[in-house]
């Protein structure tokens, strides 16, 4: 299956989740990649798979001569399927995204947003159900407090590290980075541990001892 697709992207958000990827990829010995627990959905149930595009900001006093003017940039450049993934190192004193960036960024095909820090219009937000993620809200804007600096660079985010194009997945337990050279072994044994646990699950609602259950199949 393309990797780049609908398809795949639909495929892994509607079997696998944040927990069970995050599970695999510690039994692979990549055991910092989840992103900090503050960076939450704005909205219950929302749901976000694609590929990071991503980009970092700062924090300024002044309006630059152009402000916005890399933001802009990495907005008019999404390809279909990528998620907005932002930096802001903890910065929490305006939000670099908002209602208008989520109807363009869904207009380019985007699935989301992750942003380290606040977002704003979340009323728009919920209405449009666009899948974002961040830190907190705030009515202040960006313009004169935060500007983005660099785009489609590795970025951290809370010591993550996020490579352009990485597969990010995020849910109600929050979000995962998938690095692209693990990937396909990741999302393969991914599936693989959703079935065991299907089968577990059914075992214990049948009253089997957890301990005899764990021992067998060593999923929990």
């Amino acid at each position: 299956m393309d990797t780049t697709s609908a398809d795949y992207y639909g495929l892994v958000e509607s079997k696998l989740y944040t927990s069970v990827l995050a599970d695999v990829m510690d039994g692979l010995g990549h055991m910092n990649q989840t992103l900090p627990h503050d960076i939450r959905p704005i909205y219950d149930g929302a749901r976000v798979v694609g590929r990071a595009a991503t980009m970092r900001t700062v924090d300024v006093d002044t309006v630059p001569e152009e402000p916005h003017k890399l933001l802009l940039e990495l907005l008019d450049t999404l390809e279909p399927g990528e998620v907005v993934v932002c930096t802001t190192g903890g910065s929490m004193h305006a939000a670099v995204w908002g209602e208008l960036l989520s109807t363009h960024a869904r207009s380019r095909g985007a699935r989301g947003a992750v942003i380290e820090g606040p977002t704003r219009d979340s009323w728009g937000i919920i209405d449009m159900r666009f899948p974002v993620f961040a830190s907190g809200l705030t009515p202040a804007d960006s313009k004169g407090r935060i500007e983005v600096t660099e785009i489609r660079v590795p970025v951290e985010v809370g010591g993550v590290p996020i490579r352009d194009g990485d597969l990010v997945v995020g849910d109600q337990d929050g979000c995962v980075v998938v690095p692209q050279e693990i990937e396909g072994e990741v999302v393969e044994h991914a599936l693989a541990k959703v079935d065991a646990e299907d089968t577990v699950r059914d075992l214990l609602r049948e009253g089997a001892s957890i301990r005899r259950v764990f021992k067998e199949h060593g999923v929990l």
